[in-house]
């Protein structure tokens, strides 16, 4: 981590992800109308177990980029190793609890032809999330300038949301695939606390529909709204304007396994470093790119070089100092 960068406290997941390579389509084996006994396999030769959970994808990114990335999170008996590897990224990890009589949270992740996923996930250690003291986390960093709560225990979401908003921390609410957890009054009351929010464009219809707010009304309740949109871009809601940012070309795809939070912790990045969000949304854009030509949510590398000139060629300006 440089010393220089005021503390990001990144909220969420630290899983395991077992990764399938389905070689072809799952929409050639579905039966849209038996879809209410759905009962399918597919056959996977294609295995690979690589390090996950959100959290530690998003400060994977941000502290590879050169930021102060503290996790709050918890994990089994099982993660030695894994935490290893995150403490040599320069990951602070005095904020994550082991728990030896549990796993991990694991995540099995399908991938078909056209990168669509079938995801299944035991959320094991994560579960008790809860059990860390944001408060406590807060404390121990001599400055921090961003937080985020990303998919992890209920418990934990609500408990760290109301935390970081006590502290007058600004965060970005991020719920991913822990959506369904939430009723919509339980997802305004975390709105309420949070600056931004970002949500890919299926999460995003589905807190509409659980909300009864639609974009404009979730935007006006928030500094800022991001909706990926994967090969379509994004489109940022900041200060009563709509700015649609076209996505940045990948050389190849490999494995869209943590695009997204590649992104949120480049954006997280800009944001401790003084940017606007419009420039906190291009350099996620650029950084989603480069993560699906690398299988694996924590195996794609960040250079500054390689993000400058990515940035020039995509958005025909020299990419910010700051972020240099």
């Amino acid at each position: 981590m440089r010393s220089d960068s005021p503390a990001v406290l990144i909220s969420g997941s630290i899983a395991f992800d077992f990764i399938l390579l389905f070689d072809g389509k799952f929409r050639d084996h579905i039966l849209a109308d038996r879809i209410h006994m759905l009962n399918v396999a597919f056959l996977t030769p294609s295995l690979q177990r690589q390090d996950g959970g959100c959290a530690a994808n998003i400060a994977y990114t941000l502290a590879k980029l050169g930021g102060w990335a503290r996790l709050l999170g918890s994990v089994g008996h099982d993660a030695k190793d894994y935490l290893k590897r995150l403490a040599s990224y320069g990951i602070d990890l005095g904020s994550v609890i082991e728990l030896d009589n549990c796993y991990s949270a694991q995540a099995f992740i399908t991938t078909d032809m056209e990168a669509n996923q079938i995801t299944a996930f035991h959320p094991g250690a994560m579960n008790l999330a809860h059990e860390l003291d944001a408060r406590q986390a807060i404390a121990a960093c001599a400055s921090s300038a961003w937080g985020i709560v990303s998919p992890n225990g209920k418990l934990a979401m609500l408990e760290h949301a109301r935390a970081f908003a006590e502290a007058g921390l600004p965060f970005i609410f991020d719920p991913g695939q822990g959506l369904p957890m939430f009723s919509g009054e339980e997802l305004l009351a975390v709105l309420e606390l949070a600056d931004a929010l970002i949500v890919n464009d299926y999460e995003a219809s589905m807190l509409m529909q659980k909300t009864g707010l639609q974009e404009a009304a979730l935007a006006k309740r928030l500094k800022a709204l991001v909706i990926t949109r994967g090969a379509e871009g994004s489109r940022l809601m900041h200060q009563g304007d709509a700015i649609d940012i076209a996505a940045a070309a990948a050389q190849r795809l490999v494995d869209p396994t943590g695009c997204g939070d590649a992104f949120r912790g480049a954006a997280l990045f800009a944001l401790s470093k003084g940017c606007e969000w419009d420039d906190a949304v291009r350099l996620g854009t650029i950084l989603g790119a480069i993560k699906i030509e690398h299988a694996g949510a924590q195996n794609h590398p960040v250079g500054p070089a390689e993000l400058s000139r990515r940035w020039t060629e995509h958005f025909g300006t020299p990419m910010p100092a700051a972020l240099l």
